[in-house]
């Protein structure tokens, strides 16, 4: 996991907390925002994930067997 991913993650995270607190306090209309804000973060992490794992899979070289004679 590079600093980016854990930066987004943290954030995420974050907005979660204080969407909690908001939702307890003011309520849950005055803390959609914040969840809101909170999914696009974990949907750009989830981004990032699938294609850094589409761009290890590119870059393996395809194994060769050895036949049997």
């Amino acid at each position: 996991m590079k600093l980016g991913d854990v930066l987004i993650l943290s954030l995420a995270l974050a907005f979660i907390i204080i969407g909690i607190h908001q939702a307890l306090t003011v309520g849950i209309t005055g803390s959609y925002t914040i969840f809101m804000m909170a999914v696009a973060l974990l949907f750009w992490f989830q981004l990032r994930k699938t294609k850094r794992s589409e761009q290890t899979k590119k870059q393996e070289p395809i194994k060769k067997t050895k036949r049997k004679n």
